[in-house]
Parts: structure tokens; sequence; C-alpha cells
């Protein structure tokens, strides 16, 4: 057997781990989970994550491992995506909390919100809250890279990935990020990696 992945394929949380995997070229089975029509609300799905939300990744010995970025943390020990450094990891950590606490509600939620759901008209004063601390976020991250190629110890690592993964859609949400050059420069320096896919690749 080999890992399953329960997953939707719009998800930036999702994408994060298939990225992981292709990257490190590890044989996975990618299961749909379509959150929109309730399908990690079902009784079988919650006996895999009682949260009722994906990504999940399944161990051969049926073992579920929920949480984008406890999945990736696990996948990378002992790869050049995690520093061995204890110092380094730490700070890993640190980005992964910020893109959880300070980056994700905020920049996924609204791309959420405007792609996915259409924009409906009673979002408009949530939408307007999540954009100030959206950007907040973002003026954060373009002032760390103004001066380093990656976030932590100059190179790539899941601390990038995890970052990566909602601010290269964060246009789909009506987020703006033409006055974030380091931002931008980021990207490309993401997507130029090995084995790099794109968010609809499954």
């Amino acid at each position: 057997m080999v890992l399953k992945l329960y997953d939707f394929l719009p998800s930036g949380n999702d994408y994060k781990v298939r990225l992981v995997l292709t990257q490190l070229e590890i044989p996975f089975e990618r299961v749909n989970i379509d959150i929109t029509k309730g399908e990690s609300r079902t009784p079988e799905f919650l006996q895999k994550n009682p949260n009722g939300r994906v990504p999940v990744l399944e161990f051969e010995d049926g073992r579920c491992l929920p949480e984008s970025n406890a999945i990736m943390f696990y996948l990378t020990e002992e790869t050049e995506l995690l520093p061995s450094d204890r110092f380094r990891r730490a700070q890993v950590l640190q980005w992964l909390f910020f893109e959880q606490y300070s980056h994700e509600p905020y920049i996924a939620t609204s791309r959420y919100i405007v792609s996915i759901l259409g924009n409906p008209p009673e979002y408009e004063a949530v939408l307007a809250e999540k954009k100030e601390k959206g950007y907040a976020a973002l003026n954060v991250m373009e002032h760390h890279l103004s001066d380093r190629p990656f976030f932590v110890g100059d190179r790539y690592t899941i601390a990038d990935i995890s970052l990566y993964a909602y601010t290269h859609v964060a246009h789909e949400g009506d987020f703006d990020l033409s006055n974030f050059p380091s931002i931008q420069a980021w990207l490309q320096r993401v997507q130029s990696q090995p084995r790099h896919i794109p968010i609809t690749q499954r």
C-alpha cells in the first residue's frame, strides 16, 4: 500500500501536502473529498479526522494524521525541506504558526468567499475585515523577504511551502500583490523549485 491523501483540490492547505509529497517523490494515492458537498462531515470521514477537515494523510497501518502543517513536518524529517539545526527548525515552526494564525484565516478565507462561494453580498463586511488583516500579514512577509531569498536560513523549506500555498492565489480573494515586490520575487523562486506542481494538479 501507499500513503493515502484525503483532500479537496482547490484547497491551499491540501496543496501544501501534495506539493511536499511530489517534491520528495513519495508515492501516494489521492482521495477527493468535496467539502462543498459535506463529504468531510460523513461518519466515515469523521473516523479519520473528528474535526471534519482535510487534508488527512492515512498510513499503511490505518493511522491518520490531519492538519497540513503537521503532515508537512512529519514528511520532511531528515530531508532538505526541514533544517536539522535546532534554532532553524524553531524558526520554521514560527512561520508555520504565523501562517495558520495571522495569514490563512484572512487570505485563504477571503479566497474561499470570493472564488468558491461566489462573493455573496452578505459577506461584504466580513471581507473588509479580512482584507485589512490579510494585508497586515503580507506586510510582515514583505519586510522579512526584503533582504533574503526564503523565510528560514536562506533556503527553501516547508516554511515557504506553507506561506506560498495561499499567497500565490491571493488574487483569487481580491488581494493585490503589485505593491509587494519582495513577495512577488519570492513566489517566482518557489515556483522554480524542482518538481513544483500547480495547485490544480492532481
